[in-house]
């Protein structure tokens, strides 16, 4: 098993570092000079044990709930119930609906994320004025990639720039104003924030997570700024930060600090990737003792994958913990895994199964069996009712229903550990600044785009292209490039295919729900109660 050696590390240094270490701290026990004039400690290292926490607050929420928003309602994945089983009130075919209810657990998060603000601020405050810009930055940069994630998926959202008082109320900001503060407090942290790429880096804000999230910003930048979400059109949308885009994706790719990597595509997002996969420019580091939440594996994986021997994984060992398999591929999706030699087709499985070796990842030529007959997943999905709970029955038949990710790959000495896994989680890697420079390049009508996208095929083994790429090339290529690493709901309504009847089995289900006002979640109803805010239009 992986040892997250950052989390143990940064977790002994916080025992070590007694009264610099208790994020409820009152805001009065600030700092009111440089801490290195009364500590006798490096300051910096004052900050490290400090922010260990702030780093990965959102483990357990990017581990799963977060993750089932943006793959469900994107058309990557639909959800299964059988029998009723994995319908959990509708919150997962909710989101592949697009009716969110605003108490589905799938898209209450929010305030998970704002306690992770909170924590940010409070060691801001704690730091006081005498500290330097290198020390807060860390501290600034998590808030702003905390504020993002509020204003991507819920819209209209509160600046929480410090520590609010107790039962104070803050408004919510307009998303366009949200945006521009974000871009304006990178801008301005991004020259305090290290460019180390190490192991000690790895897992926390540097200049690099920086500036792509700034080009995250940017790419969407029509899509933050309109009047209001529905007003948003991909077709005529102009943007006016795509030289911006392109500046900070060359900032990255001419620092040299990253490439697609040694590391073949599968081998990237496995139970051992690390901070040595040259790809990774931001990540979360989960294990499945130490620092817990990653549980990908748990909906997507075979139903009933307990206790067989031998499974899909290929271990001698068994899975003593039950999974889901209730989160299929789409029909749809899954034709985009076709190009011929692209080890991104190994990423789901489908037609007959084989055993995984789990060394390689690569099939072996051992069937998966299952009740004496090789599992053989679909691409079609075939409901045992036409409503919407997304009912396919609950036997071997109805376990065999759309494709299923292998992507993060997991073993029984992770997953039999509460059903958790030792897989770090990539939120920005640097295939994604080659393909964000090159959709930048392609929506100028500027040449340049097919040697970014050529990098791409070439490591993934796919075919090479011979033009500049189109608009919905890049779009397909981000598909199978970023597959089931919560984007593709992102790029959807960027590229203007959210509304998109997806699913033509949903065509006529009474609850779907194709408003544009959708392209953003409801506030979590208990949160609306506490700021007593407004509801998101269209819910």
């Amino acid at each position: 098993m992986k040892l997250n050696r950052l989390f143990i590390s940064a977790g002994l240094l916080a025992m070590t570092l007694t009264g610099c270490t208790d994020l409820d701290m009152s805001p009065n026990s600030q700092y009111t000079e440089d801490p290195s004039q009364n500590s006798g400690v490096d300051p910096m290292i004052v900050v490290e044990a400090k922010m260990a926490d702030v780093y990965y607050h959102l483990a357990g929420t990017l581990g799963r709930r977060y993750m089932e928003a943006q793959c469900l309602a994107s058309d990557e994945f639909t959800s299964l119930a059988f029998a009723g089983g994995y319908y959990d009130s509708g919150t997962y075919a909710h989101q592949a609906l697009h009716c969110s209810s605003p108490n589905d657990a799938s898209i209450g998060w929010y305030d998970d994320v704002t306690a992770g603000i909170t924590k940010a601020n409070t060691i801001l405050e704690e730091l006081g004025s005498g500290a330097s810009a290198q020390m807060k930055a860390p501290a600034r940069a998590i808030r702003a990639y905390y504020t993002w994630i509020l204003m991507d998926n819920y819209g209209d959202t509160p600046i929480l720039d410090k520590v609010q008082a107790e039962g104070s109320v803050v408004p919510r900001s307009p998303r366009k104003e949200v945006a521009e503060w974000i871009e304006s407090e990178l801008n301005d942290i991004i020259p305090a924030l290290t460019d180390d790429v190490t192991e000690n880096t790895y897992g926390k804000p540097t200049k690099w997570m920086a500036e792509v999230l700034l080009a995250k910003l940017y790419i969407n930048w029509p899509v933050y700024t309109a009047e209001s979400v529905d007003q948003y059109d991909a077709a005529t949308a102009a943007n006016p930060k795509l030289d911006a885009c392109i500046a900070a994706c060359d900032d990255i790719i001419n620092s040299g600090k990253f490439n697609l990597g040694s590391v073949d595509y599968l081998h990237k997002f496995s139970y051992d990737n690390s901070w040595k996969v040259e790809d990774f420019i931001y990540a979360i580091p989960y294990d499945a003792i130490n620092r817990q939440g990653m549980q990908y594996a748990r909906p997507r994986t075979f139903k009933d994958m307990k206790n067989l021997l031998p499974n899909v994984y290929g271990s001698t060992d068994k899975f003593t913990q039950s999974f889901g398999g209730n989160m299929v591929v789409t029909p749809e999706f899954a034709k985009l895994f076709s190009l011929d030699g692209d080890i991104r087709n190994l990423s789901i499985l489908r037609g007959d199964v084989y055993v995984r070796d789990p060394k390689t990842l690569r099939p072996t030529t051992e069937p998966f069996m299952y009740k004496g007959n090789q599992v053989h997943f679909t691409e079609n999905i075939t409901l045992a009712k036409k409503d919407n709970t997304i009912e396919v029955g609950n036997d071997a038949n109805a376990y065999q229903q759309g494709c299923h990710s292998i992507k993060w790959f997991t073993t029984p000495a992770d997953y039999n550990n509460g059903r958790n896994q030792s897989n770090d989680l990539p939120i920005f890697r640097y295939a994604d600044v080659l393909l964000m420079k090159a959709e930048a390049l392609t929506r100028q009508g500027s040449s340049g785009a097919k040697a970014l996208f050529n990098q791409i095929r070439s490591y993934a083994g796919a075919p090479t292209i011979a033009n500049e790429p189109t608009l919905q090339e890049i779009y397909d290529e981000r598909g199978r490039e970023f597959f089931d690493e919560n984007w593709r709901r992102n790029d959807m309504i960027r590229f203007g295919h959210y509304e998109d009847e997806f699913f033509p089995h949903y065509k006529d289900f009474p609850d779907a729900s194709f408003d544009k006002r959708h392209r953003i979640f409801p506030v979590p109803q208990n949160t609306i109660n506490l700021n007593g805010w407004e509801q998101n239009p269209g819910y």
